[in-house]
């Protein structure tokens, strides 16, 4: 509802209610009390350190939060890496003892031809053989030489060489006799006799090989265009 005022000079009344002011305590209001001054600052600091600790604790949750995910994809990733790695040395150790086996058959392969070259290639003039044989099973391989020698300075001197070869050692005289051999008609008197030795295995480094099949010689173009021609 609206309210005109006609009187002359009169003045408008104005609603009067209650009114909100905001003052700020004076200093003479202030407690004086220093224990309780002391109180408030300490309980102003514990509520600011509180806070701190609680932002900074979050924060470094959230850091180590990160850290463990990385330390965790790293660990799987790893752990992929040693069970490749363990794999790999499972395969050598099995390829290497492959390649032992095979290399114990192949050396033992070439025993008997390296003795039989070897006998051979120390026989002396006036010295044959009857038989070549094995007659041990051990580690060390001992075989027996039996034949005839023209005199007794063949037979030593066939001593010596084959003591002087690198794969065979240890030459022992087991009998020796002197028989009548009859050969084209006629007799005379030789030394038969009984070796035993055993093989020896030579270090790598006093071995020479050769290749089984020689390469063939390069020809130049040049003289295979003139041959042609």
């Amino acid at each position: 509802m609206i309210e005109v005022n006609l009187l002359p000079g009169g003045k408008k009344r104005t609603a009067r209610g209650p009114k909100l002011a905001l003052k700020l305590p004076s200093a003479d209001t202030l407690p004086t009390d220093r224990w309780l001054l002391g109180v408030g600052v300490l309980v102003v600091a514990l509520v600011a350190i509180t806070a701190y600790l609680f932002f900074a604790t979050t924060s470094r949750q959230s850091e180590l939060s990160v850290a463990i995910e990385e330390a965790v994809s790293d660990s799987a990733r790893y752990a992929d890496l040693i069970e490749q790695n363990d794999a790999l040395m499972a395969r050598r150790d099995s390829i290497a003892q492959r390649v032992s086996i095979i290399q114990e058959i192949d050396s033992d392969r070439y025993v008997w031809p390296h003795i039989m070259d070897e006998v051979a290639r120390n026989l002396p003039d006036y010295t044959w053989l009857t038989t070549l044989m094995q007659v041990s099973l051990g580690e060390d391989l001992q075989f027996r030489i039996e034949g005839r020698a023209g005199n007794n300075f063949a037979l030593t001197q066939f001593m010596e060489n084959l003591e002087a070869s690198l794969f065979i050692r240890n030459v022992d005289l087991i009998s020796t006799e002197q028989v009548i051999e009859t050969a084209g008609g006629g007799s005379r008197l030789v030394n038969e006799f009984i070796l035993e030795a055993l093989y020896d295995q030579p270090p790598p480094e006093l071995l020479q090989t050769v290749p089984l099949f020689e390469p063939e010689p390069q020809v130049p173009p040049d003289t295979a265009a003139a041959s042609t021609s």
